[in-house]
């Protein structure tokens, strides 16, 4: 068995070069990689390709209860708010994720094509007018918050509030965090995510008594087997959509700025044929960059995975950024090649029940807002490394200097 200490977050502020060759040793290594926790059980880091993939595959020995999305198991009161499908399993995750997804649809994002292209153009034209500034601040993050609080109905007057709440969500993932003037993590999460939820509760309310053209009608309205979600379980799904949805998709934009500055080869790549390349970088992008790091599993029973015996309980780690950077997978994987084909990566979560639901609309915000960038700005470009956040499990950027 081989130690190692991932969930520091001096790990995780090291360079990615000093990131990637740990966790190619840790590929590399003969037996199972355990990673130990101050007063906690500690978990076992799944890193290669193959380990995810099978974990992804068999959630019934893998389970997401009772959290994906923390090293620790939270308290009662902090499940009760975040219990988000993400960290369900079957049959609860089964009924919710068929209930979002009759409305979630491809077809429904389709509409809000138009919503995307436009904002995409605006923001463009404030970069133009502002000229050098930080990329993420006025680049990257409007795009994916105000598409999904338009889709949902969110007041412009709460997009502050929301941020607020979804970076606290995120950092708190992480055993290290200490909240603002020193609040423990349980009174941060409960208040943020109680936030989140009456504003949440209160436009759901208000949409079943005064339907309109929005997400959160169709999510109020759905009827699935005779079933809709209740207020809770929208709560729970908002809270899942704008942190995975909003950081996530902020992260993949600003490090496909700072990828294509680094490469100026694949600039000019990209460049030469922007529509015919453009899909294939973001998915480059993504892989590359993989904006969420990893999710937990806890083993429901006994299981044998790559000849290492999991015993019931033990909570493994399944990490994307490693199971991207599997040589026995990928060609030359430290590479950024938006040419690379086949591009099977991890970026979105590996395939199973818990694929993200959300991956058509992140490629579509991505692809939209970087071909308006590069069809206006083609010299767009960093003029500062990038000032990454103090995370492991989202791969965050705080801030990115740009010019053009």
């Amino acid at each position: 068995m081989v130690e190692t200490d991932l969930a520091s977050l001096d790990f995780w502020a090291k360079p990615q070069a000093e990131r990637d060759e740990h966790f190619a040793s840790l590929r590399a290594a003969d037996g199972p990689v355990f990673c130990p926790l101050p007063n906690e059980p500690g978990f076992y880091a799944l890193t290669r390709y193959e380990q995810v993939a099978e974990a992804s595959r068999h959630p019934e020995v893998f389970s997401s209860q009772p959290t994906a999305v923390s090293l620790i198991d939270p308290p009662p009161e902090i499940l009760e708010y975040s219990g988000s499908m993400i960290s369900l399993d079957d049959p609860r995750h089964a009924r919710l994720r068929r209930i979002v997804s009759r409305s979630f649809t491809p077809r429904m994002i389709q509409r809000f094509t138009g919503d995307v292209t436009a904002l995409a153009g605006r923001i463009v034209d404030d970069l133009v007018e502002r000229g050098p500034c930080d990329f993420v601040e006025h680049v990257a993050m409007p795009m994916p918050l105000r598409i999904i609080c338009s889709m949902m109905g969110i007041p412009d007057s709460a997009y502050d509030d929301v941020i607020d709440a979804t970076t606290a969500i995120l950092a708190i993932g992480d055993p290290e965090y200490v909240g603002p003037e020193g609040q423990d993590r349980g009174t941060v999460l409960e208040e943020k995510f109680s936030k989140l939820h009456v504003l949440m509760s209160d436009l759901g309310r208000r949409r079943r008594d005064h339907p309109s053209d929005d997400l959160v009608t169709a999510l109020t309205t759905a009827n699935v087997d005779g079933e809709a979600l209740t207020d809770l379980e929208l709560g729970r799904f908002f809270s899942l959509l704008v942190v995975a949805g909003n950081e996530t998709t902020r992260n993949a934009l600003t490090h496909a700025l700072a990828l294509f500055t680094d490469n100026p080869d694949q600039r000019s790549l990209l460049l030469d044929d922007l529509d015919a390349r453009l899909p294939g970088a973001v998915e480059e992008v993504v892989r590359y960059a993989t904006p969420v790091t990893w999710m937990r599993r806890t083993l429901t029973r006994d299981h044998e995975l790559l000849g290492h015996v999991y015993s019931a309980g033990d909570r493994v780690i399944l990490y994307y950024n490693s199971a991207n950077r599997d040589e026995s997978v990928f060609k030359d994987p430290y590479a950024f090649d938006i040419g690379r084909s086949p591009n099977a990566h991890f970026g979105f979560g590996a395939p199973g029940p818990h694929f993200c639901l959300g991956a058509h609309l992140a490629r579509r915000e991505v692809t939209v807002l970087l071909r308006e960038l590069f069809t206006r700005l083609p010299d767009l470009h960093a003029t500062a490394a990038p000032e990454r956040q103090r995370a492991s499990f989202i791969n965050g950027v705080r801030s990115l200097l740009c010019a053009f």
